[in-house]
C-alpha cells in the first residue's frame, strides 16, 4: 500500500471494511457531523472477467491535493482509495469519503468529487478477459490537457 495524506492505493482489490472502519475511528471524534463514503464494486458486464488499473501518481497527487484545499476551505476533508492492478468482479477498486461538519457540505462535496475523479483522475482502466488486459477505450475519458507533447 502507498499512502499520501488521505489518499491510499493498494496493489489489488481494496479491503473495504477495514478502510471504511479506519477512516470512521480515526475522524469520528473530530468533530465532523457527517462521514459520507462512496464505494465502488467491479460489475459483472460485457463478459469481462474483472479491471485492471494503471495510475500515474504525480498528477494523482497534485489532483488530490486540490481537492483537498476544496475541501478545507469548507472545513471538510476527502479521503480516497484507489486499486492499482487486478480486481474482480464484485470486489471494490475506489472508495471515496467526505468529512465535514455539516451534512449538505459533504453529501454535495461526494458528488462533485466522485464526477470529477471519473473525469479527471489519471487512472487508466484495463477490462480483464480471459486473462488478458484489454484498454476499455469506450468507457475511457480524456484528461483536461492531456495530448501529445511536440
Amino acid at each position: 500500500m502507498i499512502s499520501v495524506e488521505n489518499l491510499e492505493l493498494f496493489e489489488g482489490s481494496l479491503p473495504v471494511e477495514q478502510i471504511t472502519n479506519d477512516w470512521y475511528n480515526k475522524f469520528r471524534n473530530s468533530n465532523y457531523g457527517a462521514i459520507i463514503t462512496f464505494v465502488g464494486v467491479v460489475r459483472d458486464e460485457n463478459k469481462i472477467d474483472g479491471l485492471s488499473f494503471d495510475i500515474y501518481e504525480p498528477i494523482l497527487n497534485n489532483w488530490f491535493n486540490a481537492w483537498q484545499e476544496k475541501a478545507n476551505k469548507n472545513n471538510a476533508i476527502v479521503l480516497m482509495a484507489h486499486s492499482k492492478g487486478d480486481v474482480l468482479n464484485h470486489e471494490s477498486s475506489y472508495i471515496a469519503a467526505v468529512c465535514s461538519p455539516k451534512r449538505r457540505v459533504a453529501l454535495e462535496m461526494i458528488d462533485e468529487f466522485v464526477e470529477d475523479f471519473k473525469a479527471q483522475a489519471p487512472i487508466w482502466k484495463y477490462d480483464i478477459i480471459n486473462g488478458k488486459r484489454e484498454y476499455a477505450l469506450d468507457r475511457s475519458t480524456a484528461i483536461t490537457g492531456a495530448g501529445i507533447l511536440n
